[in-house]
């Protein structure tokens, strides 16, 4: 079945190290775009991260982004002193060429890269649990794509039918248009008082009969139609296939539109490019 490429998922998980939200949110995207809002711990496994969503994700924009709390927050900050004091050093030469130069405030000492020391949380520990809490993210974010994309293939199937549906009455309605038209003629030839040249007549109507035949629009439109449901069943990505299908949809009901002589053809080939409309929408969120 297909996916959709619309979802949002939150997990959380919370271990010795303290608690960590995984947040997830895909909207749909020509190719697989991934991009991701991490703290500093988990920076090391951002690509450990991508490989992880392709696993689960073949399409889509997949926002990833981490929200972690150590649990540290009562602890002692340590300081590296020898740091601090080459920090200080050289903001004094700063100083002494620079006139007028404000000196930073405490907390931006503080968060400059090492002179914090880091807190005795295990980085490999938490990067790997970080990454296994990540798999029943993914995992629900595909349910809920999978989810949605039910509900547009019943919704897809179901316009699909009405437009062969359509496609199948316009091929039935064209036969009477052809004998009306013909029957039109030679109402108004006998209202005229003209003797027609049945040969003459017979060539003209053969050509307006081309011209409004639509046999081979509505057999392309049915197995158009045939290659959409069975698509709608495969398990790979077939959102490009779909739209592909989507374009050639609209070529066919224009081509009945534009040969229509009848207005109740012209009504159905606007319905059913308004249906194929609707499809065209949804194809764009299927993966």
């Amino acid at each position: 079945m297909i996916r959709s490429m619309t979802g949002f998922v939150r997990h959380d998980v919370q271990a010795a190290w303290g608690e960590l939200t995984w947040e997830l949110k895909s909207v749909n995207h020509r190719y697989l775009e991934v991009s991701s809002r991490l703290p500093e711990a988990l920076r090391p496994i951002e690509g450990a991260i991508r490989q992880a969503v392709g696993r689960y994700v073949k399409r889509g924009k997949v926002e990833v982004t981490a929200r972690l709390a150590t649990g540290v927050a009562d602890r002692s900050i340590a300081i590296d002193e020898a740091r601090l004091n080459a920090l200080a050093g050289a903001l004094e030469q700063v100083r002494a060429q620079v006139i007028d130069c404000r000196a930073p405030d405490a907390l931006a000492l503080l968060d400059y890269p090492g002179v914090r020391q880091a807190s005795d949380i295990d980085g490999e520990r938490l990067q790997s649990d970080a990454l296994a809490a990540l798999e029943p993210a993914l995992t629900a974010l595909a349910d809920s794509r999978a989810e949605e994309g039910a509900r547009i293939a019943e919704m897809l199937t179901t316009r699909a039918d009405s437009v062969a549906d359509h496609a199948r009455q316009v091929a039935e309605r064209v036969p009477m248009v052809r004998d009306a038209l013909a029957a039109k003629w030679r109402a108004r030839l006998a209202e005229l008082d003209i003797s027609a040249d049945e040969t003459r007549l017979e060539t003209e109507l053969v050509l307006a009969a081309q011209r409004m035949d639509i046999a081979e629009e509505v057999d392309r439109l049915g197995a158009h139609v045939a290659a959409f449901t069975d698509a709608l069943s495969q398990a790979e990505p077939v959102g490009r296939r779909l739209d592909f299908l989507m374009q050639e949809f609209n070529r066919e009901a224009n081509t009945i539109g534009s040969k229509s002589a009848d207005a109740d053809v012209s009504a159905a080939a606007v319905e059913m490019k308004v249906l194929i409309e609707q499809m065209r929408e949804q194809v764009q969120n299927v993966e």
